[in-house]
């Protein structure tokens, strides 16, 4: 077997995505497309998708459609996103945790320990549930989820102590983002939530303000948490969604075949942010790694017993929030589909 260094495999990427450069003419549709990660495709799955999907969209219309880029958060962050994509100042947007907030069922996504792996996840996405979801959410916020990309699975660090189980955490200041369900979460686990904003994050960790904090392990790697934390856990305790995500009013004003190219690319485009992740994320450890940070991998057992304890708090709390009806249908899609593997 031939492998291929990462140079030449970003290099042949680089080749087939400037392939799809579009014709130099005017556009008859520009799509203002925006999202809060770095625009550098290599490191950054939301970078990667949505270049992509600009290639792709703007080659296949003949130039006729343009997307224009709006990476690293500079129309706003999440929310603010969100809200201009549903009022129509913004075409698109790409954006993860926060759509639970205006779509309140799509945070059953984030019940921990609810994926055994990112193949379940995908099946999951991509069968039924995932269209289910995306009709549902549609109703409810004029918001199109035209694919489902990838934040990763989520990890913790901390700067105290190694975490092999959940006693590990008591005590344990954990930063998370102002999402309840992952105030439940941590709650559960003994430790002690504490909901920052993202930009806070880096000064928190520094200051002690907090112990700890979770993230993919590219974000962890990204923002150089290594250099604040010294104990790294790789429980994989929530998998994090992505949603490409349009106007519905500016989807339904594109002909029949624009809104199929649309949805086209943006599967693609998914699934390039999806190998984008999961080669960062594989990569990210051995990185951490190097940098000095006391990796821990929980067995199986030390794994149940993190989600005995988390995930029934959790949805529990949730039953309160939305009902148990797509907790239900999420947890009879994910046992079809491990199933099936």
């Amino acid at each position: 077997m031939k492998f291929v260094s990462k140079s030449a495999l970003l290099g042949a990427v680089s080749l087939a995505a400037a392939s799809f450069a579009a014709p130099a003419q005017a556009a008859d549709i520009t799509l203002n497309f925006a999202h809060v990660d770095p625009a550098e495709w290599t490191t950054s799955k939301k970078g990667a998708a949505t270049q992509v999907f600009k290639n792709i969209v703007e080659a296949e219309s003949g130039g006729r459609i343009e997307v224009q880029l709006f990476p690293a958060g500079s129309l706003g962050g999440e929310t603010d996103l969100l809200q201009n994509t549903q009022d129509g100042t913004l075409a698109m947007s790409m954006v993860s945790g926060p759509f639970s907030k205006v779509c309140p069922e799509a945070a059953v996504l984030d019940i921990p320990y609810m994926f055994p792996s990112a193949n379940v996840a995908w099946k999951v996405l991509d069968g039924d549930f995932g269209n289910q979801l995306a009709e549902h959410c549609l109703e409810k916020t004029g918001l199109r989820t035209l694919a489902y990309g990838e934040t990763g699975f989520r990890n913790f660090t901390n700067s105290k102590r190694a975490i092999a189980e959940p006693k590990d955490m008591e005590g344990l200041k954990i930063r998370v983002m102002t999402v309840p369900l992952f105030v439940e979460m941590v709650k559960a686990l003994g430790g002690e939530p504490t909901p920052i904003p993202w930009p806070e994050v880096p000064t928190a960790l520094t200051t002690g303000t907090v112990d700890g904090q979770e993230n993919p392990i590219s974000v962890i790697y990204a923002n150089k948490f290594y250099e604040m934390q010294k104990y790294l856990t790789l429980d994989r305790h929530v998998y994090g969604t992505d949603f490409i995500l349009i106007n519905e009013d500016i989807y339904k004003g594109l002909s029949e075949g624009d809104q199929a190219l649309l949805r086209r690319a943006a599967g693609i485009a998914s699934n390039v942010g999806r190998a984008i992740q999961q080669f960062n994320s594989a990569e990210g450890v051995a990185k951490l790694a190097a940098e000095g940070m006391e990796v821990t991998t929980p067995t199986a057992d030390q794994l149940k017993a993190f989600r005995d304890v988390a995930q029934p708090a959790v949805i529990n709390w949730l039953s309160g929030e939305i009902g148990s009806e797509w907790i239900d249908k999420l947890q009879s899609a994910v046992g079809e589909a491990a199933a099936s593997m």
